[in-house]
């Protein structure tokens, strides 16, 4: 069975393997509070079928309400525990909190709430909930990290992941702390020895103030992450997609 992966930009990932399609933290529009989008999406961009969104923690560039009303108010939404009541007050019929730990099967695919070391908080006055990463186990085992730093008990996240998706920058020409930046991202790799790491939340977004100056934050962030896990961790493939871009495993 092949397993099929669509970056849609930032931390928005399209997973497919037979009938199961999974979405995570999407960012379907052009701006997000005070971020733009550095190129808009293309109608061929949209994903066709989602049977499921995954959602790492509650931080506007990862969980966007005019995205998921999208989607639809009744698409199947999981979340880290904290935020279902949250979100089901914003009109969403159909969340599931899944708490570090717990699984959930979604027709061929268990989807299991791993930890992730990250605030949890919606500024400016939302709730606070986990932040968490999700395995996606089917034909092949697949880590979506969230937003997370480095911590302790990641080389314990799963004994066999075959793709990686890590976080290697933000949204900003800074990062701030609970972020991996892109040596942290090829320490990161060394510690969970995925078969093939894509490096994503990067590229996407910037804020609107940044517009007139200079961009480099947008462009060199997988160069150095690739880099550096050649040196790191050179038993894992790099793997790196633009915005937009898709691949086929198997």
């Amino acid at each position: 069975m092949t397993t099929f992966i669509k970056w849609l930009g930032h931390a928005t990932v399209l997973l497919n393997e037979g009938d199961t399609w999974l979405l995570t933290d999407p960012i379907l529009r052009r701006r997000v509070a005070h971020l733009m989008r550095r190129k808009p999406m293309l109608q061929e961009d949209w994903p066709e079928r989602v049977d499921a969104v995954l959602i790492s923690h509650l931080h506007q560039d990862h969980l966007d309400l005019p995205s998921l009303r999208k989607l639809g108010r009744d698409k199947p939404i999981f979340v880290p525990r904290g935020a279902g009541s949250w979100l089901s007050s914003k009109g969403f019929s159909n969340v599931a909190e899944l708490a570090v730990g717990a699984s959930m099967k979604i027709e061929d695919m268990t989807i299991s709430a791993v930890p992730a070391y990250h605030s949890g908080h919606r500024p400016p006055f939302g709730p606070t909930a986990e932040t968490v990463g999700y395995l996606m186990e089917g034909a092949r085992t697949t880590y979506f990290a969230g937003d997370t730093e480095l911590f302790p008990g990641m080389s314990r996240v799963a004994d066999n992941i075959d793709i990686a998706l890590l976080p290697i920058w933000g949204w900003g020409p800074t990062l701030g702390d609970g972020h991996l930046d892109p040596l942290q991202a090829a320490q990161a790799c060394r510690m969970l020895k995925p078969r093939v790491a894509i490096p994503i939340h990067w590229g996407t977004l910037h804020p609107i103030t940044s517009a007139l100056g200079k961009l480099d934050f947008l462009t060199e962030p997988p160069e150095q992450f690739e880099r550096a896990a050649t040196h790191l961790a050179p038993e894992t493939e790099v793997c790196v997609l633009r915005p937009g871009d898709e691949v086929v495993f198997g």
